[in-house]
C-alpha cells in the first residue's frame, strides 16, 4: 500500500478487506495530519484491534475516528484509547467497542482536554463494571447529553440511573436512552449554566482584547461527588478553569467566567518570581496569598479601572467564623472601603506600601497572620469563600528535593547484629542518624543508665516485613491480589505524665461512667432457682414441697437449680486514624489527634476496669505501598505507664488507606481466642489516598473489607467525627453500625460509653 511506514508493510495483509479499502482511503490524509509518531501509534491500534478478534466494525471504527480524535484533543490520546479498548473487549461485546470509539471525537470535542478524556475513559471503565447495559443507549444520545452536562454531572445521573434501577434492565435500558421523565429530570438537576467549551473563544478574545497576548485555556473537572468545581489555577503556563459554572447570585457564568481569567491574568503581569515557601505555615501563606491578590487586582485596575466593577461583585458574602475575616479583608482590599478595625490597619498598611515591590506581599502578609495568630484556623475550611479567586499555586516556590536521598527513596539501612565485647569497644558514632548505611544493634538487648535500650536509639526506627494484602476494584469487581502493602512501625513514646493529666482532669467524667462500668463487671457465679430441670437439688424447694405435700397441698415441682457462670469473654480493637487531617484544630486549643488520645485513655481506664482485653491500633498511608501501621497497645500489654507514653506519641500524618488497615486488624483479632470480638475504628474522614483520584475506590474496598470481618465472626463499627459521613460511612459500615459524633469535644466522653453499649 503506498505511503504506508516499512515497519507496517505487512499490516494491510491482516486487515478485513473493508478495513484494508478504509485504510488505504484514510492514509493520505492521516498522513498530513499526523506526525510521524502519531501515525505509528494509529496503525500499531489498528494492528492491535485486529488481533483482539472483536470483529472489523471496531477496526473501521478506529480507522475512521482516531484521526479527527487526535485532531480535538492531540495524539497522546491515541495509545491511551487502544489500550482503553483492549481493556473492554473482556467485558461487553465489539458493537459497543465500536461505538465507544465512533463517538470518542465528540466526547473529545465537549471536553476539550485530554485529562477529561481520560476520565471520560475512566467513566466507561466503571459503567462497564457497574451496567453494562446501559452504555450503549447512553452513547447513542451522548450529544444531547454533553450538551447539557459537564463530566463530573454525567457521572452522577448515571450513577443515579444505576443505583435506582440496579435489578430492573428495561428499565435501566430507558433512563439511559433519556426515554423516561426521571431520566430527564435527573439531566436537568444535574445541569450547569455555563460550559467552558462553549465560551472558550469568547474568553480568549477577551484576554487578548486586555493584555495583548494570547492564553491556553485548559478545562477541569471537580470532585464528581459533588458540583462544585475545582478553584482555576495555573500550571505550565496555561489557565485551568473548571469545566462549567452556575449562575452566582444573579451574576451569569459568563461574568465569573471573565472575573476568573481577568483575575489569573493580572497574576501573570505583576509575578516577577515566585515567593519562597519554606518554613511558612498555613496561615502565613493564606494571608500572603491573600495580599498579593490584593497587589496584583490593583495594579491591573490602575490600567484597566473597569475591573474593580467585574470583581466587587463576587465579594458580596462572608462566610462564618475565621473564614469571614478573609472575607472582609479581600472586600476591603479590593474597594478600598475599610468595615472594622483590622480591616482598616490593613488597608492603610496596603495603600502606604509601594504596589510594585513585589516583596511586599510577603512583608504584609506576615505581619497580618501575626495579627491573626490567636483565632481558632483550619488550613482545609477557613477559606476566603470569593468564587473567581484562584488557589495561588503559581506564587510559590518549594525547595526541590533529592529523591534519590529522598526517606521513601534511600537503600534500606542495614542492622548488624553484634556482641556486647563489639558493641562497646568498636562504636564510632554512638546514635548514628537516619543517614547513617549501618546500625549495630545486640540480639541481647542492653541497656543504658536511663533505661533505654541502645537498640532503640540506634538510626532510625526500623520498619516491619512487608505485608501485602488484596484491594478491591469496584470498577472491575474483581480483587487485586497482593496490590497493597502494610508496614508496621515501632509506636513513639511521649510522656506519660500527660496522659495522667488528662485523666485526672477526666476524673469526673470517669466517675460518671461508673456505674455503667460496674454493671459490665462478671459477677461470678450465679444461682438460678425455680427449675424443674436444673443441675442439682435446691434444698430450700425441696423441703417447701415436701412440706406442701405432707399438708395435703400441690407442691411446686421447680426444686431444682442451675448454677450459671457469668465471665465475659471480649476482645476489643479500636483503630485509629492517624492521618494528617487529625491535627485539625477543633476548638479551645485542641485538635482532633488530642480528643482522640483522651478517648483512648478514657476507654483504656474503662476496659481495665471490667477486664476485657484491648488493644489500640492507629494507621496512616502513603500510596499503596507505604500503609503503615502502628501498635499502640496490644492484647497481651498491660493497661500501664507503657502504653499511655505510647498513646501520647501518636501524630497524625499522610493519609488514609483504610481498607488495608482494617484487613491487618482483622488478621490481628482472628488470632485472639474469644467468644466476642469487635473491632472499632475511629476517624475523621472519608478513605482517601494520594495515588487514587476516584473517591469511591476506596470507599468501596473498605466496604469489602468490613464484609471479611463479618464473614470472620468480628463485629465491626465506625464512630466518625465527619458530620458529612452520612453519605460514605453507612454504605462502607452498614447503617446501624455508624455513630457520627456531632459535637467533636465531647469524643472522650462517648468512647466509653460506645464500648459499653455494644459490649453490654
Amino acid at each position: 500500500m503506498d505511503g504506508l511506514p516499512a515497519d507496517h508493510a505487512d499490516l494491510p495483509a491482516r486487515l478485513p478487506p473493508e478495513a484494508r479499502a478504509a485504510l488505504a482511503r484514510a492514509l493520505p490524509e492521516v498522513r498530513r495530519r499526523l506526525s510521524p509518531r502519531g501515525l505509528d501509534h494509529w496503525l500499531r491500534g489498528a494492528d492491535a484491534l485486529v488481533q483482539m478478534g472483536r470483529g472489523e466494525a471496531v477496526v473501521l471504527a478506529w480507522i475512521d475516528a482516531v484521526p479527527e480524535l487526535a485532531r480535538e484533543i492531540g495524539e497522546d490520546a491515541i495509545p491511551e484509547t487502544v489500550t482503553a479498548c483492549l481493556g473492554f473487549a473482556s467485558r461487553t461485546s465489539g458493537a459497543v467497542i465500536a461505538r465507544i470509539l465512533e463517538t470518542a471525537p465528540l466526547a473529545a470535542r465537549r471536553l476539550g482536554d485530554l485529562a477529561l478524556f481520560r476520565s471520560w475513559l475512566r467513566l466507561i471503565e466503571h459503567m462497564l463494571a457497574r451496567a453494562p447495559r446501559a452504555l450503549r443507549p447512553m452513547l447513542d444520545h451522548l450529544a444531547q447529553l454533553l450538551d447539557v452536562l459537564t463530566l463530573g454531572g454525567l457521572r452522577r445521573w448515571a450513577d443515579w440511573g444505576i443505583e435506582a434501577h440496579r435489578t430492573d434492565p428495561p428499565a435501566i435500558e430507558a433512563y439511559f436512552a433519556l426515554a423516561t421523565e426521571t431520566s430527564r429530570a435527573v439531566m436537568q438537576a444535574e445541569r450547569k449554566g455555563t460550559l467552558l467549551v462553549d465560551v472558550q473563544r469568547r474568553l480568549g478574545m477577551y484576554l487578548r482584547a486586555l493584555w495583548g497576548r494570547d492564553f491556553v485555556l485548559v478545562p477541569t473537572a471537580g470532585d464528581f461527588e459533588t458540583r462544585a468545581g475545582l478553584r482555576p489555577f495555573v500550571a505550565e503556563h496555561m489557565l485551568h478553569l473548571p469545566d462549567a459554572l452556575d449562575d452566582w447570585q444573579g451574576r451569569p457564568g459568563l461574568d465569573l467566567y471573565r472575573a476568573q481569567v481577568a483575575h489569573l491574568a493580572a497574576h501573570l503581569a505583576v509575578l516577577r518570581r515566585a515567593i519562597p515557601a519554606e518554613g511558612l505555615n498555613a496561615l502565613q501563606t493564606l494571608c500572603i496569598g491573600l495580599i498579593e491578590d490584593a497587589r496584583a487586582e490593583a495594579l491591573a485596575i490602575a490600567r484597566f479601572p473597569n475591573l474593580r466593577a467585574l470583581w466587587a461583585p463576587f465579594h458580596g458574602q462572608t462566610a462564618a467564623g475565621t473564614a469571614g475575616v478573609f472575607d472582609r479583608l479581600a472586600r476591603v482590599l479590593l474597594t478600598g472601603v475599610a468595615e472594622d478595625d483590622l480591616s482598616a490597619s490593613a488597608l492603610a498598611a496596603f495603600a502606604a506600601a509601594d504596589l510594585t515591590d513585589a516583596g511586599m506581599s510577603r512583608a504584609l502578609g506576615l505581619d497580618l497572620a501575626d495579627r491573626l495568630r490567636g483565632l481558632p484556623f483550619s488550613a482545609h475550611s477557613d477559606r476566603p469563600s470569593c468564587p473567581y479567586r484562584c488557589d495561588n499555586r503559581l506564587l510559590w516556590e518549594f525547595e526541590e528535593l533529592d529523591w534519590s536521598q529522598a526517606a521513601g527513596a534511600a537503600p534500606a539501612q542495614t542492622r548488624r547484629y553484634v556482641s556486647v565485647s563489639e558493641m562497646v569497644n568498636e562504636v564510632e558514632v554512638e546514635t548514628a542518624g537516619a543517614d547513617a548505611q549501618e546500625i549495630w544493634v545486640q540480639a541481647s538487648v542492653f541497656f543504658d543508665d536511663d533505661g533505654t535500650s541502645f537498640n532503640a536509639r540506634e538510626g532510625k526506627p526500623p520498619l516491619g516485613p512487608p505485608i501485602p494484602y488484596d484491594e478491591f476494584d469496584h470498577r472491575l469487581q474483581a480483587v487485586r491480589p497482593g496490590w497493597a502493602t502494610l508496614r508496621e512501625i515501632r509506636p513513639r513514646a511521649g510522656d506519660p505524665a500527660q496522659a495522667e493529666a488528662i485523666l485526672a482532669d477526666n476524673r469526673k467524667t470517669i466517675d460518671r461512667l461508673r456505674h455503667l462500668l460496674d454493671a459490665l463487671r462478671p459477677q461470678g457465679t450465679i444461682r438460678i432457682r425455680k427449675l424443674e430441670d436444673g443441675d442439682e437439688i435446691d434444698l430450700n424447694a425441696a423441703v417447701a414441697a415436701a412440706i406442701d405435700t405432707r399438708l395435703r397441698h400441690q407442691p411446686d415441682r421447680r426444686v431444682m437449680m442451675r448454677l450459671l457462670r457469668k465471665t465475659r469473654d471480649t476482645a476489643v480493637l479500636v483503630l485509629l486514624d492517624l492521618s494528617e487531617s487529625t491535627n485539625d484544630p477543633v476548638g479551645a486549643g485542641q485538635t482532633v489527634l488530642g480528643l482522640t488520645q483522651a478517648g483512648c485513655l478514657l476507654l483504656a481506664e474503662a476496659i481495665d476496669r471490667v477486664g476485657d482485653r484491648l488493644a489500640i491500633h492507629g494507621f496512616c498511608s502513603d500510596g499503596r505501598e507505604n500503609v503503615f501501621y502502628t501498635r499502640l497497645k496490644d492484647f497481651e500489654h498491660p493497661w500501664g505507664t507503657l502504653a499511655k507514653a505510647r498513646i501520647m506519641g501518636a501524630e497524625g500524618r499522610l493519609s488514609t488507606r483504610m481498607g488495608t488497615a482494617i484487613r491487618h486488624a482483622g488478621a490481628h483479632l482472628g488470632r485472639v481466642a474469644a467468644a466476642r470480638k469487635l473491632l472499632i475504628v475511629l476517624t475523621d474522614g472519608a478513605p482517601a489516598d494520594i495515588d487514587v483520584r476516584d473517591p469511591f475506590y476506596l470507599r468501596h474496598d473498605a466496604r469489602h473489607a468490613v464484609e471479611g470481618l463479618r464473614r470472620a465472626g468480628i463485629l465491626p463499627f465506625c464512630l466518625t467525627l465527619d458530620p458529612r459521613a452520612d453519605s460514605y460511612a453507612q454504605r462502607i459500615f452498614g447503617p446501624r453500625n455508624v455513630l457520627v459524633l456531632d459535637r467533636v469535644e465531647r469524643l472522650p466522653e462517648r468512647l466509653p460509653r460506645l464500648y459499653a453499649t455494644l459490649t453490654r
